[in-house]
């Protein structure tokens, strides 16, 4: 391994695996450390657009049938076409679409088999840190530390990185849950996705593609009280949500297996101002989570790692002032893309499942009558994907693609 400079990466969710691939590509000593015995997929199912695709390939992950094609519709709950995401036929050609459909552990695994040996730690939980301005010790659970030339906070929504920089913020409650499955069928898929909504309930489904078997993701998505106490089976209680919707979304819950659902309150932050500070930075969730309305949480974090690497290629870390320069050209490099998201998905939850009862008619004639979803939802994030491809490099010809 390269003297380059020693990298301590806390968390290897989706965020610490691409930082740890991007700063190894650079040469970079790099230790990722992880709390648990094994890594866990926070989740089941998951969405990925085409630029953390790319960014996936160019990090030498391969990305051959991870995942099932899916160009997506936005619907009302009764089958109605409200917009369309119309994405550039060359795009559709190399990625599969506006985004693939697949299991957060498929992802997970193929990263993992990316990193060179000896980089991942498993069930080291980190307990503190100290930055000495020259370098940063990082102090674990077990009584062992490790001596770092940077720190990398990949440690999600309850970062203790982050709490360590900023101290303890408040968590931002949308008010909202989320309930979700798979399940696999023999069945042909197509490429169809819809996210369709009646006036208090999103109700959506998209292809899948998991270890070579096709099969549908859905989940359900409505405003709770997150001091409410939620005992109710999770598949009972989204096929009485979506019962009136349209085919086949009340089919798709009735042919998933209850070990296949899963439930989770949507929780984020509010964009915070400045990220790193020395010699320690945020990537992924601990640095702007993300409400899956924009379903892009994991997609942000899988580029945040690669323009992480970008930031600080070539960079000496022996080089304190070196260090911070690089460390702000990331992070304002990504803020106004990540803020952008974050905030969006946030007035989305809002939109669709906090608006006053008497405004909902509106809101849906707006929707049903006029061309603001398609020009809001299906025409805007078409051109926000081919902004966000453009600034990643091409992969190495030969790099193994979708």
């Amino acid at each position: 391994m390269s003297s380059a400079g020693r990298v301590a990466i806390i968390g290897a969710g989706p965020a610490g695996l691409a930082s740890a691939l991007a700063l190894t590509r650079q040469g970079f000593d790099v230790a990722l450390f992880e709390r648990h015995p094994e890594i866990k997929a926070a989740g089941n199912i998951l969405n990925l657009w085409p630029a953390p695709q790319k960014v996936l390939q160019v990090l030498g992950v391969d990305t051959t049938d991870l995942g099932a094609a899916s160009l997506t519709q936005l619907q009302r709950y009764d089958g109605h076409k409200r917009a369309d995401f119309i994405i550039p036929a060359d795009i559709v050609e190399q990625y599969q679409g506006g985004f693939i459909g697949l299991l957060r552990w498929g992802l997970y695994k193929r990263m993992i088999d990316a990193l060179p040996a000896g980089v991942l730690h498993l069930d080291k939980k980190m307990s503190s840190f100290v930055d000495h301005g020259d370098g940063v010790t990082v102090h674990f659970d077990d009584g062992s530390e490790y001596a770092a030339d940077l720190l990398i906070g990949s440690d999600g929504i309850e970062s203790k990185v982050r709490a360590g920089l900023w101290g303890v913020e408040p968590i931002r409650h949308h008010r909202l849950h989320l309930l979700g499955g798979f399940f696999f069928t023999d069945d042909p898929i197509g490429t169809r996705g819809v996210f369709s909504h009646d006036r208090t309930t999103q109700g959506s489904w998209t292809p899948i593609r998991h270890e070579g078997k096709n099969g549908y993701e859905w989940w359900v998505l409505e405003a709770w009280d997150p001091s409410q106490k939620f005992d109710a089976d999770v598949k009972d209680y989204a096929a009485e949500k979506v019962g009136h919707f349209a085919d086949p979304l009340p089919s798709f819950i009735a042919r998933t297996e209850r070990r296949h659902t899963h439930r989770w309150e949507i929780r984020d932050r509010p964009p915070r101002k400045q990220w790193s500070k020395g010699r320690v930075t945020l990537v992924g969730d601990a640095a702007h989570p993300t409400s899956p309305y924009a379903a892009y949480g994991a997609g942000m974090s899988i580029e945040d790692g690669y323009f992480l690497g970008r930031a600080l290629a070539a960079t000496d870390l022996s080089d304190t002032r070196a260090v911070s320069s690089a460390l702000q050209m990331f992070e304002d490099g990504r803020k106004p893309h990540t803020s952008k998201v974050t905030q969006e998905a946030y007035i989305a939850g809002k939109m669709f499942h906090h608006v006053p009862k008497l405004l909902r008619p509106v809101r849906d004639w707006l929707f049903d009558h006029t061309p603001l979803a398609q020009k809001i939802q299906g025409d805007s994030w078409p051109k926000h994907v081919r902004a966000q491809l453009d600034m990643i490099e091409d992969p190495e010809p030969g790099a193994v693609r979708s």
